[in-house]
């Protein structure tokens, strides 16, 4: 990234800000914004976020609010109630509470002095969320918003449940947030207070797991915040962005397709960030991209953004699995509009180890069987990329060894995929509680299998993931398996490959026992979204270079670690996952401030006993200034029956050696048809 010093304006920052809420709480904020706006005001554009924005989003906030100010707008960044050096405890994601706080920011920002009255909303993940749920509450002064790797689903494609299967991320996350939520507020900024707040936020702290766990289908409280219960709602532009290495690459196209307002939509070849600082490259320039997004929508410009295609994505080229990429070979395409005219489905029939074209005669019925070890699932990464290699799913021979695996000749010409594959299985299983998993695969000529899409489906949720129901041992079902959308070429001499099992443990939480399922080849097929080659098609103008602003120094006092390793014992067949993110310690030169973060991972299982499963994340957050030495550490494990999920939760929160508080938490919780 080209970092830039010289803007069109010269740029004031406004540190410890409050910014005042009806009931009394005060919420942190910091604004960037031209030194002009006292006379002549700009419009303003939030990000509201939960992350601390005095430290762990410092260095990424001075990158890009300070280049949109220094091009004429307000940036702004709000820590939400609970979080950093804000007020208040923080409950759970995407409350009713937390939207009414972002709506009372927005009418604050609007009657600003230098604020001329406009606001925009930007933020990826958490921010692209909450910017995406108070467009759909239509605040006065909203006009536009970037909402980067969020969704509009809440419960089908989110971080918890993918077809109605509970996700491992779900706990990875909820762990994360269980370690967040307990960090205390500044005692530089707040002052004598901190200590009362600390306390405030430790007795109010709960593993959201347990919450998450208790709505194991789509009910009430995943409709909340789920912008696709009524797309009519959103009213202003949006521009939706995220990455084919990210968990949130649906929902660009949903948003495309259902939403009337003016929409845009950008997808590359990245992990879950931001597309300037994007990885797996290449990065492109994002914030140019942003200040004209803005400068149309906010401030009245006529620059032709419009203009531009509905949709921007990075058609992948075909690359050998590797669980991390510092550069994904593609090219960026336009599509005018989504769904595509320029998209053709076609149907390949499932035979025995083949695909085939379906042709109108009649096609011979099969009976294939699979009961997959729970083993399938070790190399498939993580749900959601986090740019934290090596978290990419690695060469899948040894995942299609314990699979029903269905391949096309070798291609004679190059194919390039554009959307969402469907798999169409007629099957049936042996037990009331199954789960099937698809994975679409790029096969080499030496045999190397890189996943390029895959879908689970919880088979209890085949009538809606509102209405579970039992399965019928031994009945024929017709269900369909949707994939995560894809832009991928498939190169000749390749195949292309789906394989069919009966787990994914450890991205996927296994069903209560071992399942035989049947699929009945002949009856069953793939519809893959096919983008023919064009005579004289030509690319979208190319983007710029990154470009950002200087970010705060950061000096590393102690090396960080990490890594993943799976392991065998081939004595008493355990098996695990383990999974290491140690950011070391770093100082934060402006501030003082030393920031310690780790998190270890682990995901175990016993040879095929679907009840060994077992997740296990540990935490440790630490914050050092001079005598003051706050710590604290979070233990979560999850773990299950055939009837129940288990939790077990503890929080250890110490100034200096001294455990000022210790809580725990033990919970049975049913099993849902999951």
């Amino acid at each position: 990234m080209r970092t830039v010093t010289s803007l069109p304006h010269k740029v004031r920052r406004d540190d410890h800000l409050w910014v005042p809420l009806s009931d009394g709480t005060r919420l942190s904020a910091r604004v960037w914004r031209p030194d002009s706006s006292d006379v002549e005001p700009v419009p303003a554009v939030l990000e509201f976020l939960p992350y601390r924005l005095g430290d762990l989003t410092a260095q990424r906030d001075s990158i890009h609010h300070p280049y949109l100010a220094g091009h004429g707008f307000a940036g702004v960044r709000v820590d939400l109630r609970g979080s950093g050096d804000s007020d208040g405890v923080l409950t759970d994601e995407y409350t009713e509470q937390e939207l009414r706080d972002g709506e009372e920011v927005l009418a604050w920002l609007a009657a600003q002095p230098w604020c001329d009255g406009n606001t925009g909303m930007m933020g990826i993940s958490w921010g692209g969320f909450n910017a995406l749920q108070l467009a759909a509450r239509r605040p006065p002064s909203l006009r536009a918003i970037a909402t980067l790797s969020s969704t509009d689903d809440r419960y089908a494609d989110d971080v918890h449940y993918m077809g109605g299967c509970l996700l491992s991320d779900n706990l990875s996350w909820a762990s994360t947030m269980f370690a967040y939520n307990s960090c205390p507020p500044d005692p530089a900024v707040v002052g004598h207070r901190w200590r009362a707040l600390w306390r405030d936020r430790l007795e109010g702290c709960e593993p959201w797991l347990i919450e998450w766990l208790r709505h194991q289908r789509r009910d009430e409280y995943w409709r909340h915040g789920s912008v696709c219960e009524d797309y009519s709602a959103v009213e202003c532009a949006v521009l939706a962005v995220s990455g084919w290495a990210d968990g949130y690459s649906n929902s660009v196209f949903r948003l495309l397709r259902h939403l009337s307002a003016p929409r845009q939509g950008l997808i590359g070849p990245w992990s879950h960030k931001y597309p300037h600082l994007g990885r797996p490259g290449p990065a492109i320039g994002f914030l140019q991209q942003l200040v004209r997004w803005w400068e149309h929508w906010l401030a009245g410009v006529d620059n032709g953004v419009m203009a531009e295609p509905m949709l921007r994505i990075w058609m992948q080229e075909s690359a050998k699995p590797a669980t991390a990429y510092e550069q994904r070979p593609g090219r960026w395409i336009g599509e005018p509009a989504w769904p595509s005219p320029h998209v053709a489905p076609t149907e390949l029939t499932m035979l025995r180890n083949r695909l085939v074209i379906r042709s109108d005669g009649d096609v011979p019925e099969e009976e294939l069987t699979i009961e997959s070890p729970l083993s399938v699932g070790q190399f498939a990464g993580k749900w959601c990329s986090y740019n934290a290699p090596p978290d990419l799913p690695y060469d899948q021979r040894e995942e299609d060894g314990g699979s029903l695996v269905f391949d096309t000749d070798v291609l004679t010409d190059r194919h390039e995929v554009l959307g969402s594959p469907v798999v169409n299985l007629e099957l049936s299983a042996d037990r009331p509680n199954a789960m099937v998993t698809v994975r679409l695969s790029d096969v080499a000529p030496e045999g190397r299998a890189t996943r390029v899409s895959y879908g689970l489906l919880n088979l209890t949720h085949r009538d809606g993931h509102d209405r579970p129901e039992p399965l019928e041992p031994g009945r024929r079902y017709r269900v369909s398996v949707p994939l995560n959308g894809v832009a991928q070429a498939f190169p000749a001499g390749h195949r292309i490959r789906i394989a069919v099992s009966t787990s994914y443990w450890p991205l996927a939480w296994p069903p209560p026992e071992p399942v035989r399922l049947t699929v009945f080849a002949g009856s069953s097929s793939v519809t893959l979204p096919l983008r023919p080659a064009r005579d004289g098609e030509t690319g979208p103008e190319p983007f710029d270079e990154p470009e950002g602003t200087p970010p705060v120094p950061v000096r590393r006092l102690e090396p960080g670690d990490g890594g993943w390793t799976v392991s065998r014992d081939l004595v008493d067949y355990r098996s695990a996952l383990d999974v290491v993110k140690d950011l070391g310690v770093v100082r934060f030169d402006d501030t003082g401030l030393d920031v310690h973060r780790r998190a270890d991972e682990r995901y175990e299982w016993v040879a095929d006993d679907f009840e060994s499963a077992r997740g296990t994340v540990d935490w440790t957050m630490r914050f050092t200034r001079g005598d003051w030495d706050v710590r604290t550490t979070t233990h979560t494990t999850l773990s299950c029956t055939p009837t129940e999920f288990v939790v077990h939760a503890r929080l250890d929160a110490y100034e200096g050696e001294v455990r000022v508080l210790s809580r725990n938490w033990r919970t049975a919780i049913p099993r849902d048809h999951v």
